[in-house]
Parts: C-alpha cells; sequence; structure tokens
C-alpha cells in the first residue's frame, strides 16, 4: 500500500494526537481511509496528492487492517471515520468547542444537524451548508464556513471530493479538524442505517451495504481488487 497509514488505536490517536491539537488550535486533516479510497489514489494523481497530505490517515476499513497484516506491516486496530466523528462531537459539547456540517442534500444536512443537537445538546452548531454546489462555488462555500471559526469541521460528500475540497480549501482556516465523513449525515437524517453491531464485528459491514444499495457494486470490486493485488504483491 503506498498510502502512510497511522497505527494508531482510536484511544491512542484521540487523547495524544487530536485532543491535544484542538486545545492548541492547530489545523488538522484527517482521511478516513478504506480499500475503495486506496484504489482510487492509483488512478487519480490529484486524490492521491490530496489524501497524502493528511495529518492523519486512519484504517476506515477491515480490508486495510487484513492487507497489513499479509505485507507484514500490521496495524493494530480499524478506526472507523463514524465512531471517530462521535468521539470529537461529544468532545467538543463538554469543552464548548463549535462544529460545521458540510454536505449532503440540503434537508438531510438540516436532520443531521438536528439530530446532533439532540444527541449533544450543550454543543455549539458553528454553521452548516449542504454539499450540492459546482466547482465554481467551492471557494466561495469554503469562505463561508472559515467566517464562522469552526473547532471541527466535517465534510460529507462521498470521496474523492471531501478530500479533495478539504486538502484545497483548509488553508483558509485559522484552526480545527477537518474529517471527511462519507454518508454520515445520510445516516443521522435517517436515510441510511449503518450496519448491525454484528455485522461490523463480523467485518461484513460491506456485505450490509451491498444487501441494502446494490447499486454499489462495483465499489465492492474494488474492495475485493485491493485484496487481489495485497495478495500478488505478497
Amino acid at each position: 500500500m503506498d498510502i502512510p497509514f497511522n497505527k494508531l488505536t482510536q484511544k491512542e490517536l484521540l487523547q495524544q494526537h487530536l485532543y491535544p491539537r484542538i486545545n492548541a488550535g492547530e489545523r488538522t486533516y484527517i482521511v478516513t481511509a478504506n480499500p475503495e479510497i486506496v484504489m482510487q489514489t492509483r488512478v487519480d494523481a490529484v486524490y492521491k496528492k490530496s489524501v497524502k497530505s493528511a495529518d492523519y490517515i486512519i484504517p476506515d476499513g477491515a480490508g486495510v487492517v487484513v492487507a497489513s497484516k499479509i505485507l507484514g506491516n500490521p496495524i493494530e486496530e480499524r478506526v472507523t471515520g463514524f465512531d471517530l466523528m462521535f468521539k470529537l462531537l461529544s468532545y467538543a459539547e463538554k469543552h464548548n468547542l463549535s462544529c460545521y456540517f458540510l454536505g449532503a442534500k440540503q434537508e438531510a444536512n438540516e436532520r443531521a444537524v438536528n439530530r446532533v443537537r439532540s444527541q449533544y445538546p450543550g454543543i455549539r452548531i458553528a454553521g452548516s451548508h449542504h454539499g450540492y454546489f459546482n466547482a465554481d462555488a467551492e471557494a466561495s462555500v469554503a469562505e463561508l464556513a472559515a467566517a464562522t471559526k469552526p473547532d471541527l469541521i466535517f465534510v460529507a460528500m462521498g470521496f474523492p471530493r471531501q478530500e479533495n475540497f478539504i486538502a484545497a480549501h483548509k488553508h483558509l482556516f485559522e484552526k480545527g479538524v477537518f474529517m471527511g465523513v462519507g454518508g454520515v449525515f445520510d445516516i443521522l437524517a435517517g436515510e441510511m442505517k449503518r450496519a448491525p453491531q454484528a455485522w461490523i464485528k463480523l467485518n461484513l459491514e460491506w456485505l450490509y451495504r451491498l444487501i441494502k444499495q446494490p447499486f454499489r457494486w462495483k465499489r465492492i470490486l474494488k474492495a475485493f481488487e485491493f485484496m487481489f493485488r495485497v495478495l500478488i504483491r505478497k
């Protein structure tokens, strides 16, 4: 794998790295990478640059963890973006931090923000914006978000768009943790369901998604191609 994954556990990542950087007001860019993202970096040089510019690339995908062991450079723990986001939201509520939510359709975005408010009543919402805007509007959307001076910026626009957006515009912000979170807003809004914990523990989250969303089959094939390439390299 030509992507420098960090090997930290979720606890180590949060307590030894993210919380101190948040408290110090440092800009921090996190990529939550699964096999599909790794495969995309093979064919998209711009995207690869966006991913590799991150401060932390976390193994959000059981396939990444399995591949690391096959290649003799084992990663101890899968760290999902979904779980990491909620840990950060909890920390934000306890420490009076503000959050910005960028992505999804307008209605889904609003419902997601309301769900966060309900679950974390003490949290500060810096602002929000849907993700349905064209490339010409990216800079203005980023400037609007930056003007709110958020501590945490969650971008739910799917890959490669969310990582390219963060990499291109994070310099506009004085501070903040930036993280692409894919379809998490849709889950919060009730438009999608996350796989049950039993499926997640068995590393079958991909199968649950395929059953619920058959149109994802091409993305699942990419995950299998990823493992095939790992085995060949081994």
